[in-house]
Order: C-alpha cells, then sequence, then structure tokens
C-alpha cells in the first residue's frame, strides 16, 4: 500500500552514514541522490531521507524494514550499533505480534524507532 516514505534529518550526513550502514544488510542501498535528498530501496527509492525543512520539533518516527531473513536482521543490528545506535530491542522474537515475527529496534541519529523484521520460520 506505501509507495514510498520520506522522513526529516537534522544532521543529513550523520543520517545518511547511518543509513548506507544498515540498510546495507537489507539488501538497501542509495537508488537516487537529488539536491540534499536520498532515496534509498534495493529497486527504485522507496525510502528518503532530506534535511528538516519546517520549524519545530520533529516527532518520533517508526520505521520498519524487511529483513530476508534472521541473518539480516542479526547483520542491520550489528550495523546499527556499530554506526553508534542505541539498541531498543536486541535481534529476537515477538510472539506477541506473531509466531514468527523476528526483529530488532534501533534509534536512529534523529531518535526515530527503526526496525529490521524477518516474517519467516527460523
Amino acid at each position: 500500500m506505501i509507495d514510498h516514505l520520506s522522513i526529516q534529518v537534522r544532521d543529513f550526513q550523520a543520517s545518511a552514514a547511518f543509513y548506507d550502514a544498515v540498510l546495507a544488510p537489507l539488501g538497501g542501498r542509495r537508488v537516487l541522490e537529488f539536491g540534499p535528498v536520498i532515496g534509498y530501496g534495493t529497486g527504485q527509492p522507496d525510502f528518503w531521507i532530506g534535511p528538516v525543512g519546517t520549524g519545530g520539533e520533529a516527532r518520533e518516527a517508526h520505521v520498519a524494514f524487511t529483513a530476508a531473513d534472521r541473518a539480516a536482521v542479526v547483520a542491520f543490528h550489528e550495523a546499527a550499533t556499530a554506526a553508534g545506535a542505541e539498541t531498543l530491542h536486541a535481534p529476537a522474537l515477538h510472539p506477541e505480534y506473531h509466531e514468527h515475527y523476528y526483529a530488532a529496534f534501533v534509534r536512529d541519529p534523529d531518535g526515530n524507532n527503526v526496525e529490521a523484521v524477518c516474517h519467516l520460520p527460523g
């Protein structure tokens, strides 16, 4: 249902480095760049970052990226923590969502809750 999603970031360079690192284990990469905007994806750009362009405080966003398998969730978490991210939930099963929901949750440089999730059995 969602074609693409864009979030605003305070420190564009720090956020770009963070998403370069954490999306790589999930198969994501920079697909399109123009001006101070980067579109990430596995084919077409479906996740975008750009500098804050509005006044006021940003609210926390939650973004979940699909992982091909549980090893990709672990690699995402390792890349995120290596990039300095705070761990919200280390890689683990979350049966409160469904029996095969395996995910890791971290904070990006802007405080957003970023997740990698695999829905497949072990």
